[in-house]
Parts: C-alpha cells; sequence; structure tokens
C-alpha cells in the first residue's frame, strides 16, 4: 500500500528478536510463548509472526478466535494457543483450524458442538485474578474428568495468570501456592505447564522447576515494569514529520476553542497526525522530539493533526518523534496516568507499521 503522509510507527524487529532471547536465557530450558495478541500489542501480529518463525520460533499465544484465524490463513503449521473464551460455533471452528483453545468454565463443555477433528485444550485455573478460570478443587478435578470422557477433546495443557507479579510480591506467591497446590493434587499429566507472564518469569520463573513453558507479552515489546531491568530494547517508535509552520505575534489563538494564546513571536509546527491515529488529546501538554530536543505539544489535538511550540532551528519537513526516542513509551504513559501497554496498542491502524530488521 502507497504511503502518502508522513506518519508510521517504525516497528523495530532485531530489537524484538533481542527482548525474546534475552528472556529465552533467563528462563532455560524452558520454551517462551511469545504473546501476540491484539495486532501484537499495536506492532503488526502477521509481520512479527513471520519475523519469529523465520527465527524458529513455532508456537504463539492470542486472545481472541478471529486472531488466531488471521494467522492461520497466512501460518498454517505454527501452533496456536487462544487465551480467551471460544464458545459454540467457535469450539468447532478452532477444531478445525488446529487452534488449541483454553477452557474456563463449565459453558464452555456443556455447549459444545459435535467435533469432527481432536480438539486440543489448555486449562485455564483462577488462583486469586478472579476474571478466567476454574477455581475450586472439585470442579478442576470434574472438568478434567470429562474433558477425557470426550474422545475429540485433547487436554494438552494447564496454566493460571498473575495479577501482582510487577507489584505485591506477596500476592503473588499467594496465587503460586494455590496453584502449586492444585497441580499437586491432580492425577493427570500434562504435556504443558505455564504460569509466568513477562514481570514473573523475569523475577522468578528460575525457581519454578514444575513448569514446561512461559508467556512472553510486554516484555517481548521492550517494555517492564520492573525498574531495575535494563537489557529490554524499545520496539515501538511512533514518528512523523512537519507539515507547515506557523509564524505568530503575541495574542494570536491555535486550534479548536482557542485555547492556546502566543504571548509574542512564536513558531507552531502543524504535525499530520491526530487522535484517529491514536494520539490523545491528553497528549496536550506533553512534548515531542525534534532533532534530539524536547519541543511542548500546545493547543488541542485534532483528529488528523496536532501543534508543537517550536523555535528557528526547526525547519519544513524535519522528522518529529512522538515517542520512542527522548520521550519514552513510560513517560507518555506516566503523564497520561495508564500503562505503557495503552500507549502502543491505541495508536490506529490508520498508522501504517514500517519494519526495521
Amino acid at each position: 500500500m502507497n504511503r502518502y503522509r508522513e506518519t508510521y510507527a517504525e516497528i523495530n524487529l532485531k530489537h524484538l528478536y533481542h527482548n525474546l532471547k534475552s528472556i529465552q536465557k533467563i528462563v532455560h530450558p524452558k520454551t517462551v510463548i511469545p504473546v501476540v495478541k491484539a495486532d501484537a500489542y499495536g506492532h503488526g501480529a502477521v509481520e512479527v509472526v513471520r519475523y519469529l518463525i523465520d527465527k524458529g520460533i513455532d508456537y504463539f499465544a492470542v486472545s481472541l478466535l478471529e486472531e488466531a484465524l488471521e494467522l492461520r490463513r497466512v501460518y498454517p503449521n505454527i501452533e496456536l494457543l487462544c487465551m480467551g473464551i471460544i464458545e459454540n460455533e467457535g469450539l468447532l471452528i478452532a477444531s478445525e483450524n488446529n487452534i488449541t483453545v483454553t477452557m474456563s468454565n463449565f459453558n464452555q463443555l456443556q455447549n459444545c458442538p459435535k467435533l469432527s477433528k481432536t480438539l486440543k485444550i489448555h486449562l485455564k485455573v483462577d488462583t486469586g485474578m478472579n476474571r478466567l478460570g476454574f477455581k475450586s478443587d472439585h470442579d478442576i478435578k470434574e472438568v478434567i474428568d470429562e474433558i477425557q470422557k470426550n474422545e475429540k477433546f485433547f487436554l494438552e495443557g494447564i496454566f493460571t495468570h498473575f495479577s501482582t507479579a510487577d507489584e505485591n510480591i506477596s500476592y503473588y506467591k499467594k496465587q503460586l501456592n494455590r496453584f502449586d497446590d492444585i497441580f499437586t493434587n491432580l492425577n493427570f499429566k500434562f504435556k504443558m505447564i505455564h504460569v509466568s507472564n513477562s514481570s514473573s518469569q523475569i523475577q522468578f520463573e528460575k525457581d519454578l522447576p514444575w513448569t514446561t513453558h512461559t508467556r512472553l507479552g510486554i516484555s517481548l515489546y521492550g517494555l517492564t515494569y520492573i525498574d531495575h531491568i535494563k537489557f529490554l530494547k524499545n520496539t515501538f517508535t511512533l514518528k512523523t514529520k512537519i507539515s507547515q509552520l506557523n509564524r505568530l505575534t503575541a495574542g494570536e489563538f491555535v486550534g479548536y476553542g482557542a485555547s492556546y494564546e502566543s504571548s509574542g513571536q512564536e513558531i507552531i509546527a502543524v504535525l499530520p497526525i491526530g487522535y484517529a491515529d491514536g494520539f490523545i488529546r491528553k497528549n496536550t501538554g506533553g512534548f515531542v522530539e525534534i532533532n534530539h530536543k524536547r519541543y511542548p505539544i500546545v493547543g488541542r489535538i485534532c483528529m488528523d493533526m496536532t501543534f508543537v511550540k517550536v523555535d528557528e532551528s526547526v525547519q519544513l519537513h524535519d522528522e518529529v518523534i512522538l515517542f520512542g526516542g527522548l520521550i519514552s513509551i513510560d513517560e507518555v504513559a506516566d503523564r497520561l496516568d495508564t500503562i505503557n501497554y495503552e500507549v502502543i496498542c491505541q495508536i490506529s491502524k490508520r498508522v501504517p507499521r514500517i519494519y526495521k530488521k
């Protein structure tokens, strides 16, 4: 597709692979499963998976059946685990497309249509997040018995999800102990056992001898909430170029609502990016990077354009880095009172992804 607007997200696949290999060294000999849900956290799942397949990776996790099917149409031979809820006809579609599903409640089992092909299943256990999964010992044993009764079901794995591995270690340990109790009392041999997300595998996976795999989500993309981690590399840089430079005198206003008034002779750069691209209005008051310097965002961010107060050193068509350089993704997240996940995931598909290998 041709690109006529100088706005894009630069995706550094080399850095992404560096992050994967770095985590793999920490958890070795266990296998790391890259999580590519939400279009690979805004990076573009098809391209990210293509790159990792070339590096020898053949198992990936997503959230939705739709995400799994998008990848299956392109990559017929990889293993795909869908971690969200799939029900009714979706289970049939998953089996026909060799997509492994997660069983989280009895309704999925009770309403499963007749299958012609084997359905691979991972059992989700709720150890304290109270989101998805079987919670009581009785229910967990019962669901395993029910799965074993169906010759078209293959119970391959079991997993849980930690809600506080990056901030509340005592609650993490409570969840871990709960899973250990459940797992110890089950009379079933699982091929795959995975509990760790990005934060927990970096810090604690080496202390878990009974797991076989880990799930690598946000840290695959160079982000973490662990302060002392420095080896991860950024993979997502949002860029554009200046479309126009406007010279203002004192008392002139900028943008919708006339919310910004110039205090004197000022230069306002107009950037071809706005909230329709996922660069939301709350970014006003933040900064962008131009020629290795920080410049303030002023006025109201429009659907398609953003205003930045610059100086005489800035020229028309100069490159602008909105985040991923001097302005980190974490800095933007802190200013917006959100998390780094949201900053990258909300950049819309209107913004092309350009891949740096």
